[in-house]
């Protein structure tokens, strides 16, 4: 496939729509408990580093059940995000909507303007589609400076990351010491996709409207495309690289240790 093929693939799919409550909300078995479990882990982190523990959120379904949960909990944790520049106005629309329906300022965390302008005269606009070093590149651009920046005087961060998004985080713990000795908090560890539309659902929390387009992850927008019926629920990103490379670097860091909750 060429550049420009990768390029136009997204824009040639129609994916149909769908309500992703309706297709997916439905809790596992032992979905009660995990709620309490979050909700314990969730207190805890945010009594041990008050005042630097911040909720780096990607905007997407997971992210959106933490700050939920953070709101109504009323917890004193910052919430952030990433405007790389390259998102889906589908997805910058919720940052508004998060401080409207929950009275909590949201953190927006951008590339440096002179980095981004560098990148692209020397690499092109579609840089990432043509190599594996590139597309990390344009992430470190984007992504991992900006996350530099919102982690920079904090001792504990909080993601979504869930066991079931991909191989590469099927041992995602619920605590993990980084080697920097900041900890990161993954209270939705063994969460499903299903329990988390069931909270969704249960709590009418806002959510993107590209996941009713089949778009279970979303990131940047050249860099995601709609899933078919049996695909990997992250086969959308990136989906001209090998499975094995899907990471930017955002929770690729080694760990000093790993606990379960």
């Amino acid at each position: 496939m060429t550049v420009s093929e990768i390029s136009n693939f997204s824009s040639l799919q129609a994916p149909a729509k769908a309500s992703a409550i309706a297709l997916y909300a439905r809790p596992s078995a032992h979905f009660a408990a995990k709620l309490d479990a979050t909700i314990e882990l969730l207190r805890a982190a945010a009594q041990d580093h008050r005042g630097a523990i911040v909720q780096a959120t990607s905007l997407g379904a997971e992210d959106m059940v933490v700050t939920d949960l953070i709101a109504r909990l009323g917890l004193p944790v910052a919430i952030g995000t990433l405007e790389t520049g390259k998102l889906h106005p589908q997805t910058s629309a919720l940052i508004p909507r998060i401080e409207q329906r929950y009275e909590l300022p949201v953190e927006v965390y951008r590339p440096r303007e002179e980095q981004v302008v560098h990148f692209v005269r020397k690499n092109g606009e579609d840089a990432m589609y043509r190599s594996l070093e590139l597309r990390k590149g344009c992430c470190s651009v984007r992504k991992m400076e900006p996350l530099g920046r919102m982690l920079e005087g904090r001792t504990a961060w909080v993601t979504g990351l869930r066991r079931e998004q991909s191989n590469n985080r099927g041992t995602v713990p619920f605590i993990e010491t980084e080697a920097n000795g900041r900890t990161k908090v993954n209270p939705l560890a063994d969460w499903t996709w299903n329990d988390v539309w069931h909270y969704i659902a249960s709590h009418d929390v806002p959510y993107n409207p590209l996941h009713d387009e089949f778009m279970p992850s979303i990131g940047c927008e050249p860099c995601t495309r709609a899933i078919a019926v049996g695909e990997d629920f992250r086969a959308g990103r990136w989906w001209w690289e090998d499975e094995a490379a899907k990471e930017c670097g955002l929770h690729a860091t080694k760990t000093a240790e790993t606990a379960a909750a």
